[in-house]
């Protein structure tokens, strides 16, 4: 940005009012500048987002107002902008402040609304502070970050929440003030595998064995599997994932996240990016993992099923997942949140990062010390982890691609 070069800040709470390829110009540019630091990620993308809101999912009855902060010039151009949302509560995050929530209440604060800057429901890295690429793009970040700091003030938040963000973002939010958190998920990696015999070959004889005795196991009961992507997806399918999905999602938080409507807009809009893996028994759809393809990543979203089968879930959701990033010369597998068990299907521990900015002094000084401990934990934790990976030595995939 030049001195002579005017900087607006603006909050949208519709997405819809912000020009698209605008956005995706800052979220997703292509441009060689950027080079393999930023592959294309398919969940900040101006058509993800908007699906989140038309559908009636991340909108503000459902907790999720949204309060999107751009950047402009004065002229129309957009310098940068921030996914961001007025939260009523802490679900759908992934990253737990509920603790530091009642402890604010029970002291007499208000905690809610707070300004959590995130993808909603969708526990994934990926840039929060999104700058196109050039010689001004961490001043673009730090005014974004202002921007954010200046919303809190004025609206007398809380705090602030960014989560998920990228370790570089994460690194920035620490020179501005904010406390920084970590945690881990299990993610694969490619090591340059041709097959997945290739994968497998790089585990230990038990865990080769293991893996390879789940995936027969998965068909014992006369199950086939199809990958459906770009102009096969049907709003068929869609009715079928739904209700796996509804499903699950009715026993993990008792009410879906995510409408009916999200599925089909993002079919419209989104089908070469998407993956499904249907699983069916004599010809009926019993269940599914819903993937989305990024630039160098594979990203499992979310599964579900109406009849359960032994391993069924760790064919579907892992070991399909690692043979579509082989055969697409994908770099990564991302599985989602949780899950120490993928361990020994050839996931390794990987840090994820998240910042955050509370007004309330005595509140900060608390949240602060507690996130040094975690941090500390998170860390040996995945140290521990990385000791009980399931490649042969010399073989396997880096244990943290972020370190």
């Amino acid at each position: 940005m030049g001195d002579a070069e005017q900087i607006l800040a603006r909050t949208e709470p519709d997405i819809t009012a912000i020009d698209a390829a605008q956005w995706d110009a800052c979220a997703n540019p292509e441009s060689s500048e950027i080079g393999l630091s930023h592959p294309y990620n398919p969940f900040i993308s101006h058509a993800f987002l908007a699906a989140l809101e038309a559908s009636g999912s991340a909108v503000a009855e459902t907790g999720w107002a949204p309060q999107h902060i751009v950047l402009d010039d004065g002229s129309g151009g957009m310098l940068a902008c921030m996914p961001c949302y007025l939260k009523a509560h802490s679900q759908g995050e992934y990253v737990f402040d509920h603790g530091w929530a009642d402890a604010f209440e029970h002291a007499g604060g208000r905690y809610y609304p707070k300004l959590q800057a995130a993808v909603p429901f969708t526990p994934v890295t990926g840039r929060r502070l999104l700058v196109p690429p050039g010689a001004d793009a961490v001043l673009r970040e730090r005014a974004l970050l202002s921007a954010a700091a200046s919303l809190l003030d004025r609206r007398r938040l809380s705090s602030l929440h960014l989560t998920f963000l990228t370790r570089p973002e994460w690194e920035r939010a620490g020179e501005m003030g904010l406390a920084r958190r970590t945690d881990q998920q299990f993610h694969w990696c490619n090591d340059g595998y041709v097959t997945f015999d290739d994968f497998t070959a790089s585990l230990t004889s038990r865990k080769r064995k293991l893996i390879n005795r789940e995936r027969r196991e998965a068909y014992a009961d006369g199950i086939s599997i199809k990958l459906l992507t770009g102009s096969d997806l049907k709003e068929s399918h869609w009715d079928a994932f739904y209700d796996f999905y509804a499903d699950t999602g009715a026993r993990k938080w008792g009410n879906p996240y995510l409408t009916r409507d999200f599925f089909s807009l993002i079919g419209q809009s989104m089908a070469k990016r998407i993956l499904l893996i249907l699983c069916e028994r004599d010809g009926r759809p019993i269940a599914g993992a819903l993937n989305f393809i990024g630039g160098d990543t594979l990203y499992g979203r979310y599964w579900g099923c109406l009849e359960d089968h032994r391993f069924l879930h760790f064919e579907a959701c892992y070991y399909r997942a690692i043979e579509y990033a082989i055969g697409n010369k994908l770099c990564h597998v991302e599985a989602g949140a949780q899950g120490p068990h993928k361990l020994a299907r050839g996931y390794l521990p990987q840090t994820t990062y998240s910042a955050h900015l509370i007004a309330n002094p005595s509140l900060r000084s608390a949240v602060e010390e507690f996130l040094a401990r975690e941090r500390d934990y998170v860390a040996m934790e995945a140290r521990e982890l990385a000791r009980k990976a399931p490649y042969r030595k010399g073989s396997g995939g880096s244990p943290d691609k972020d370190a």
